[in-house]
């Protein structure tokens, strides 16, 4: 056997492997790869062989990895010969990506080969990362909540204190005095209530609830207070499940979330309201916004604001982070709502772009008996399964989660994927190849190129190619009812049997 074996035994066992394989020679050459190592880096199998290692990782671990190379042929020394360790990958859209690498060296004939077995760790890290975010969230509500607690007992004897001494004071400065101080004591005692809400250890008045005449109230109160200069939609499913949530907590989050938006308004938007059934039966969607399956409420409500950066999207439902200037703000309003939808069993999701807007989701679950159980959405998407056939869709996404999860989705329906994570990176890959049948990409864009405008060149200049975009955002949130005339529009969160419905129904137009 030699290192350039091309045996049918040899191919077939490559090919058979899970993870990606990469065999090279002493110098680092890649001799052959199998299958899996074309799908993990996005290169076709024939780009790989001639060419140096070094492709597949970023720029800092490709400038040492010569110098690890001879080292080894040197001194024999095996820092990482047969030792497994965690590194990092460049795929062929300049995306990096975590990896788990195992090298193992072979001798024969004379001739040293390397050979690289690689993990993708993009779904462990995500998970991960998930998990982290909840426990840090579980913390500060525990600290929280005893904070409060104990802050509540220090009020409870001031204020009791404060209303003895006004009962018996009779001067009226004195009094006075007395007012300001139990008034303060009394804002105080709100502060904490809000504490307790975000810590989950307040009591919740749950009670089977209409959601749309709730959030209908919670409007009337809107119109009467925002400014003018926002214009308030609303679109109600007419159908709506019913659900047991505390109706008075519902409409203070409506509001907290709606006063948030104004500000982030300053000179005008529309803001929208709408509610629909969602029935979560597809592990798919669950991953995507972090939530159990089942039959669920969603309440959504958008703007057309300035939108969140990602740190500010992240820390968002954080006790005290605030974006408004010191002193303007308690930063509890979003965390509060967060620790009533947690406390009545929902979630909350936040999609924002920055100068496009930010679409808040409350999710809360929908009564047994009110909601329908069935498999309808397993029965389309099976209705859908393999569409893809092989054909090529480059997917053009900038969330690492959401672009993996994509991906997975796509390649079960039977397509081969090709990534990017902008629209400008999209445009390069369209130029450089021909093969590509399906354009599936966000709305919402880094660099110049956006989603609509990749839409338009690929319309535009390669008519060949069929166009879905995908979006957090409503149409009438985006006004986008033209585009939608122009493109087909896929609205995040979606369901396996959505994507199969609408690339079935793209490639058969």
């Amino acid at each position: 056997m030699k290192i350039n074996d091309t045996s049918p035994v040899l191919l077939a066992l490559l090919d058979a492997a899970v993870d990606a394989m990469v065999i090279a020679d002493h110098e680092g050459r890649i001799l052959r790869v199998n299958k899996a190592a074309a799908g993990l880096f996005g290169h076709p199998v024939e780009a790989f062989v001639g060419r140096n290692v070094r492709m597949l990782m970023p720029a800092d671990m490709a400038a040492r990895h010569d110098g690890f190379l001879h080292h080894h042929l040197d001194t024999g020394e095996k820092r990482i010969i047969g030792i497994g360790r965690d590194v990092e990958g460049l795929r062929a859209d300049g995306s990096v990506f975590p990896l788990h690498l195992s090298v193992g060296r072979a001798d024969i004939e004379g001739e040293v080969a390397f050979v690289g077995i690689m993990h993708d760790l993009s779904r462990r890290k995500a998970a991960e990362e998930a998990t982290a975010r909840s426990q840090r969230m579980d913390a500060i509500g525990q600290m929280t909540g005893g904070i409060a607690h104990d802050f509540n007992n220090l009020l409870t004897v001031v204020i009791g204190n404060l209303e003895l001494l006004e009962i018996a004071e009779t001067s009226t400065k004195s009094g006075a005095l007395i007012s300001d101080a139990l008034e303060a004591a009394e804002v105080g005692a709100d502060l904490t209530s809000r504490l307790l809400v975000f810590a989950r250890k307040s009591t919740l008045n749950a009670e089977v609830t209409d959601l749309n005449a709730e959030v209908s109230k919670a409007v009337a109160m809107l119109r009467r207070t925002i400014g003018a200069h926002i214009e308030i939609e609303t679109a109600f499913a007419p159908d709506l499940w019913q659900t047991m949530i505390d109706a008075t907590q519902l409409q203070t989050a409506v509001l907290n979330i709606a006063l948030n938006a104004q500000d982030a308004m300053p000179a005008g938007g529309r803001l929208t309201l709408e509610t629909q059934n969602m029935a979560l039966d597809d592990s798919y969607v669950v991953q995507e916004i972090g939530i159990d399956m089942g039959n669920y409420i969603r309440l959504s409500i958008a703007d057309t604001g300035e939108g969140m950066t990602t740190e500010t999207r992240t820390r968002a439902m954080e006790p005290f982070f605030s974006t408004k200037p010191v002193g303007q703000g308690t930063g509890l309003g979003l965390s509060m709502v967060y620790g009533f939808i947690r406390q009545s069993g929902g979630h909350i999701s936040i999609y924002s772009e920055l100068g496009k807007g930010t679409t808040i989701s409350l999710y809360f679950p929908a009564l047994p008996n009110a909601a329908p159980e069935g498999d309808e959405a397993d029965d389309r998407a099976e209705g859908h399964a393999g569409i893809g056939a092989g054909r090529r869709v480059l997917l053009v996404e900038d969330d690492p989660r959401v672009l993996r999860l994509s991906e997975t989705r796509l390649e079960a329906l039977g397509f081969v994927c090709v990534t990017a994570t902008s629209g400008d990176a999209a445009w390069e890959t369209l130029q450089a190849r021909r093969d590509i049948d399906v354009v599936f990409t966000d709305l919402m864009m880094p660099g110049e190129l956006s989603g609509h405008a990749l839409a338009l060149r690929v319309a535009e200049e390669m008519p060949g190619i069929k166009v879905l975009i995908t979006s957090g955002f409503s149409e009438d949130i985006l006004g986008s009812k033209a585009m939608a005339e122009q493109f087909p529009m896929l609205r995040k969160p979606y369901r396996q049997a959505d994507l199969a419905e609408a690339l079935g129904a793209l490639l058969s137009s």
